[in-house]
Protein backbone atom coordinates (compact mmCIF):
# COMPACT_ATOMS: atom_id res chain seq x y z
CA UNK A 1 0.00 0.00 0.00
CA UNK A 2 2.90 2.37 0.70
CA UNK A 3 4.19 1.87 -2.83
CA UNK A 4 0.74 2.55 -4.31
CA UNK A 5 0.44 5.68 -2.18
CA UNK A 6 3.86 6.88 -3.32
CA UNK A 7 2.89 6.46 -6.98
CA UNK A 8 -0.40 8.29 -6.35
CA UNK A 9 1.47 11.19 -4.71
CA UNK A 10 3.83 11.31 -7.68
CA UNK A 11 0.80 11.62 -9.99
CA UNK A 12 -0.58 14.46 -7.86
CA UNK A 13 2.78 16.25 -7.93
CA UNK A 14 2.84 15.99 -11.70
CA UNK A 15 -0.75 17.27 -11.88
CA UNK A 16 0.20 20.27 -9.75
CA UNK A 17 2.77 21.28 -12.35
CA UNK A 18 0.22 21.26 -15.15
CA UNK A 19 -1.49 24.50 -16.09
CA UNK A 20 -4.94 23.02 -16.56
CA UNK A 21 -5.09 22.00 -12.89
CA UNK A 22 -4.24 25.56 -11.89
CA UNK A 23 -6.80 26.85 -14.40
CA UNK A 24 -9.49 24.61 -12.87
CA UNK A 25 -8.72 25.82 -9.34
CA UNK A 26 -8.76 29.45 -10.49
CA UNK A 27 -12.05 28.96 -12.37
CA UNK A 28 -13.78 27.44 -9.33
CA UNK A 29 -12.37 30.16 -7.07
CA UNK A 30 -13.53 32.94 -9.42
CA UNK A 31 -17.02 31.42 -9.55
CA UNK A 32 -17.22 31.37 -5.75
CA UNK A 33 -15.88 34.94 -5.51
CA UNK A 34 -18.42 36.05 -8.12
CA UNK A 35 -21.27 34.57 -6.08
CA UNK A 36 -19.92 36.00 -2.84
CA UNK A 37 -19.75 39.53 -4.23
CA UNK A 38 -22.90 39.57 -6.35
CA UNK A 39 -25.41 37.42 -4.45
CA UNK A 40 -27.39 38.89 -1.56
CA UNK A 41 -30.02 36.98 0.39
CA UNK A 42 -32.26 38.67 2.95
CA UNK A 43 -32.98 36.15 5.69
CA UNK A 44 -35.22 36.85 8.68
CA UNK A 45 -36.16 34.28 11.33
CA UNK A 46 -35.20 31.37 9.06
CA UNK A 47 -37.24 32.69 6.12
CA UNK A 48 -35.87 34.01 2.82
CA UNK A 49 -37.52 37.34 2.03
CA UNK A 50 -35.68 38.25 -1.17
CA UNK A 51 -32.73 37.34 -3.36
CA UNK A 52 -30.65 39.84 -5.33
CA UNK A 53 -27.97 39.27 -7.95
CA UNK A 54 -25.95 42.37 -8.86
CA UNK A 55 -28.69 44.36 -7.17
CA UNK A 56 -31.43 42.95 -9.42
CA UNK A 57 -34.34 41.42 -7.54
CA UNK A 58 -34.74 37.72 -8.38
CA UNK A 59 -37.62 36.83 -6.08
CA UNK A 60 -39.76 38.14 -3.24
CA UNK A 61 -41.63 35.03 -2.17
CA UNK A 62 -41.20 34.51 1.56
CA UNK A 63 -40.34 30.87 2.25
CA UNK A 64 -38.18 28.78 4.51
CA UNK A 65 -34.56 29.37 3.57
CA UNK A 66 -33.58 25.70 3.68
CA UNK A 67 -36.41 24.87 1.26
CA UNK A 68 -35.50 27.81 -0.99
CA UNK A 69 -31.91 26.61 -1.26
CA UNK A 70 -32.77 23.07 -2.32
CA UNK A 71 -33.06 23.89 -6.06
CA UNK A 72 -29.72 25.71 -5.82
CA UNK A 73 -28.02 22.70 -4.28
CA UNK A 74 -29.69 20.38 -6.79
CA UNK A 75 -28.56 22.42 -9.78
CA UNK A 76 -25.06 22.77 -8.35
CA UNK A 77 -24.80 19.01 -7.87
CA UNK A 78 -25.60 18.45 -11.56
CA UNK A 79 -23.04 21.05 -12.63
CA UNK A 80 -20.31 19.60 -10.41
CA UNK A 81 -21.11 16.02 -11.46
CA UNK A 82 -21.37 16.44 -15.23
CA UNK A 83 -18.81 19.26 -15.36
CA UNK A 84 -16.35 17.28 -13.26
CA UNK A 85 -16.69 14.17 -15.42
CA UNK A 86 -16.33 16.15 -18.67
CA UNK A 87 -13.28 18.06 -17.47
CA UNK A 88 -11.75 14.91 -15.98
CA UNK A 89 -12.10 13.00 -19.26
CA UNK A 90 -10.38 15.74 -21.24
CA UNK A 91 -7.83 16.81 -18.63
CA UNK A 92 -6.70 13.41 -17.35
CA UNK A 93 -6.56 11.50 -20.64
CA UNK A 94 -2.81 11.93 -21.07
CA UNK A 95 -1.66 10.80 -17.61
CA UNK A 96 -1.38 7.13 -18.57
CA UNK A 97 0.22 7.73 -22.02
CA UNK A 98 2.78 9.98 -20.29
CA UNK A 99 3.45 7.23 -17.77
CA UNK A 100 4.06 4.79 -20.63
CA UNK A 101 6.26 7.17 -22.65
CA UNK A 102 9.60 5.73 -23.80
CA UNK A 103 12.29 6.22 -21.21
CA UNK A 104 9.97 6.93 -18.30
CA UNK A 105 8.27 3.53 -18.18
CA UNK A 106 11.65 1.73 -18.34
CA UNK A 107 12.91 3.89 -15.47
CA UNK A 108 9.83 3.13 -13.36
CA UNK A 109 9.97 -0.59 -14.03
CA UNK A 110 13.61 -0.62 -12.98
CA UNK A 111 12.49 0.43 -9.50
CA UNK A 112 11.19 -2.12 -6.95
CA UNK A 113 7.60 -1.50 -8.07
CA UNK A 114 5.26 -4.19 -9.33
CA UNK A 115 3.35 -3.34 -12.48
CA UNK A 116 -0.04 -3.67 -10.83
CA UNK A 117 1.10 -1.28 -8.09
CA UNK A 118 2.10 1.26 -10.72
CA UNK A 119 -1.30 0.88 -12.34
CA UNK A 120 -3.21 1.11 -9.04
CA UNK A 121 -1.22 4.15 -7.90
CA UNK A 122 -1.87 6.01 -11.15
CA UNK A 123 -5.58 5.22 -10.92
CA UNK A 124 -5.74 6.27 -7.28
CA UNK A 125 -3.87 9.54 -7.89
CA UNK A 126 -6.03 10.65 -10.82
CA UNK A 127 -9.25 9.70 -9.00
CA UNK A 128 -8.10 11.64 -5.91
CA UNK A 129 -7.50 14.67 -8.12
CA UNK A 130 -11.06 14.49 -9.50
CA UNK A 131 -12.55 14.09 -6.02
CA UNK A 132 -10.52 17.04 -4.70
CA UNK A 133 -11.86 19.30 -7.43
CA UNK A 134 -15.47 18.27 -6.77
CA UNK A 135 -15.10 18.70 -3.00
CA UNK A 136 -13.48 22.12 -3.44
CA UNK A 137 -16.41 23.38 -5.51
CA UNK A 138 -19.12 21.86 -3.31
CA UNK A 139 -17.40 22.80 -0.05
CA UNK A 140 -16.87 26.39 -1.17
CA UNK A 141 -20.53 26.74 -2.10
CA UNK A 142 -21.68 25.29 1.23
CA UNK A 143 -19.46 27.73 3.16
CA UNK A 144 -20.62 30.67 1.04
CA UNK A 145 -24.35 29.99 1.33
CA UNK A 146 -23.98 29.03 4.98
CA UNK A 147 -22.34 32.37 5.76
CA UNK A 148 -25.03 34.29 3.86
CA UNK A 149 -28.11 32.39 5.06
CA UNK A 150 -27.13 30.56 8.24
CA UNK A 151 -28.09 27.21 6.68
CA UNK A 152 -25.27 24.70 7.13
CA UNK A 153 -25.46 21.28 5.51
CA UNK A 154 -22.94 18.61 4.58
CA UNK A 155 -25.20 17.01 1.96
CA UNK A 156 -23.79 18.82 -1.13
CA UNK A 157 -20.29 17.76 -0.08
CA UNK A 158 -21.41 14.14 0.27
CA UNK A 159 -23.10 14.41 -3.12
CA UNK A 160 -19.81 15.61 -4.62
CA UNK A 161 -18.18 12.34 -3.55
CA UNK A 162 -20.43 10.54 -6.03
CA UNK A 163 -18.63 12.48 -8.77
CA UNK A 164 -15.50 10.57 -7.77
CA UNK A 165 -17.34 7.26 -8.03
CA UNK A 166 -18.64 8.10 -11.50
CA UNK A 167 -15.26 9.32 -12.71
CA UNK A 168 -13.42 6.30 -11.30
CA UNK A 169 -15.43 3.94 -13.52
CA UNK A 170 -14.77 6.06 -16.60
CA UNK A 171 -11.08 6.50 -15.83
CA UNK A 172 -10.62 2.77 -15.26
CA UNK A 173 -11.64 2.23 -18.88
CA UNK A 174 -9.50 5.16 -20.05
CA UNK A 175 -6.44 3.85 -18.21
CA UNK A 176 -6.86 0.32 -19.54
CA UNK A 177 -7.28 1.71 -23.07
CA UNK A 178 -4.02 3.63 -22.73
CA UNK A 179 -2.29 0.38 -21.74
CA UNK A 180 -3.52 -1.22 -24.96
CA UNK A 181 -2.82 1.76 -27.23
CA UNK A 182 -0.54 4.55 -26.04
CA UNK A 183 -2.82 7.39 -27.15
CA UNK A 184 -4.33 10.23 -25.11
CA UNK A 185 -6.85 10.95 -27.86
CA UNK A 186 -8.14 7.37 -27.91
CA UNK A 187 -8.24 7.28 -24.09
CA UNK A 188 -10.35 10.46 -24.05
CA UNK A 189 -12.56 9.09 -26.82
CA UNK A 190 -13.29 5.93 -24.82
CA UNK A 191 -14.13 8.04 -21.77
CA UNK A 192 -16.41 10.26 -23.86
CA UNK A 193 -18.25 7.33 -25.42
CA UNK A 194 -18.78 5.71 -22.01
CA UNK A 195 -19.92 9.06 -20.62
CA UNK A 196 -22.63 9.46 -23.27
CA UNK A 197 -23.55 5.76 -23.19
CA UNK A 198 -23.81 5.94 -19.39
CA UNK A 199 -26.27 8.83 -19.60
CA UNK A 200 -28.39 6.77 -21.98
CA UNK A 201 -28.04 3.67 -19.78
CA UNK A 202 -29.51 5.53 -16.83
CA UNK A 203 -32.74 6.00 -18.78
CA UNK A 204 -32.74 2.59 -20.47
CA UNK A 205 -36.12 1.60 -18.98
CA UNK A 206 -37.78 4.72 -20.39
CA UNK A 207 -35.97 4.55 -23.74
CA UNK A 208 -36.42 0.82 -24.43
CA UNK A 209 -40.09 1.18 -25.56
CA UNK A 210 -38.90 3.52 -28.33
CA UNK A 211 -37.39 0.49 -30.06
CA UNK A 212 -39.55 -2.06 -31.83
CA UNK A 213 -39.98 -5.24 -29.83
CA UNK A 214 -37.50 -7.83 -30.96
CA UNK A 215 -33.79 -7.89 -31.74
CA UNK A 216 -33.33 -4.10 -31.70
CA UNK A 217 -34.83 -3.63 -28.25
CA UNK A 218 -33.05 -6.68 -26.83
CA UNK A 219 -29.71 -5.48 -28.17
CA UNK A 220 -30.30 -2.03 -26.67
CA UNK A 221 -31.16 -3.49 -23.28
CA UNK A 222 -28.14 -5.82 -23.26
CA UNK A 223 -25.66 -3.15 -24.34
CA UNK A 224 -26.91 -0.51 -21.90
CA UNK A 225 -26.89 -3.05 -19.06
CA UNK A 226 -23.12 -3.40 -19.53
CA UNK A 227 -22.45 0.34 -19.09
CA UNK A 228 -22.36 2.12 -15.70
CA UNK A 229 -25.51 4.31 -15.46
CA UNK A 230 -23.91 7.75 -15.27
CA UNK A 231 -27.21 9.66 -15.27
CA UNK A 232 -28.65 7.54 -12.45
CA UNK A 233 -25.76 8.51 -10.20
CA UNK A 234 -26.17 12.16 -11.27
CA UNK A 235 -29.85 12.12 -10.26
CA UNK A 236 -28.94 10.51 -6.95
CA UNK A 237 -26.25 13.12 -6.35
CA UNK A 238 -28.74 15.94 -7.01
CA UNK A 239 -31.37 14.40 -4.74
CA UNK A 240 -28.83 13.93 -1.95
CA UNK A 241 -27.65 17.55 -2.26
CA UNK A 242 -31.24 18.84 -2.21
CA UNK A 243 -32.17 16.81 0.90
CA UNK A 244 -34.62 14.74 -1.12
CA UNK A 245 -35.28 11.11 -0.07
CA UNK A 246 -32.67 8.66 -1.39
CA UNK A 247 -33.39 4.95 -1.16
CA UNK A 248 -30.42 3.14 0.36
CA UNK A 249 -30.70 -0.24 -1.35
CA UNK A 250 -30.97 1.08 -4.95
CA UNK A 251 -28.08 3.47 -4.25
CA UNK A 252 -25.97 0.63 -2.86
CA UNK A 253 -26.80 -1.45 -5.93
CA UNK A 254 -25.75 1.35 -8.31
CA UNK A 255 -22.52 2.01 -6.42
CA UNK A 256 -21.70 -1.69 -6.42
CA UNK A 257 -22.20 -1.78 -10.18
CA UNK A 258 -19.81 1.14 -10.68
CA UNK A 259 -17.18 -0.44 -8.44
CA UNK A 260 -17.42 -3.85 -10.12
CA UNK A 261 -17.21 -2.28 -13.58
CA UNK A 262 -14.13 -0.29 -12.61
CA UNK A 263 -12.40 -3.25 -10.95
CA UNK A 264 -13.20 -5.53 -13.87
CA UNK A 265 -11.79 -3.12 -16.45
CA UNK A 266 -8.72 -2.44 -14.31
CA UNK A 267 -8.11 -6.18 -13.91
CA UNK A 268 -8.18 -6.56 -17.69
CA UNK A 269 -5.76 -3.66 -18.05
CA UNK A 270 -3.46 -5.08 -15.37
CA UNK A 271 -3.39 -8.48 -17.09
CA UNK A 272 -2.39 -6.88 -20.40
CA UNK A 273 0.17 -4.67 -18.62
CA UNK A 274 1.86 -7.75 -17.15
CA UNK A 275 2.17 -9.32 -20.61
CA UNK A 276 3.47 -6.16 -22.28
CA UNK A 277 7.15 -5.85 -23.21
CA UNK A 278 8.95 -2.52 -22.92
Amino acid sequence: MMVIGAVALDVLREARSRRWVLALAIAISLMLIFLALSLRMDVLDGALASTRLFGALLGTDIRSVDVALRPVFRGTAYVIYYGGLSFGILGCADFAPTLLSPGRIEQLLALPIRRWELLAGTFLGVTALAVAGALYGAGGLVLLLGAKTGVWTIRPVLAALLTGVGFSALYAAMLSTALLVRSAALSAAVGGVLFVAGIVAGYRVKLAPLFHAGLGRSAFQVLTAMVPPISTLADTSASLAASAPVETIPLFSVLTGFILFGLGVLALGAWHFEQKDF
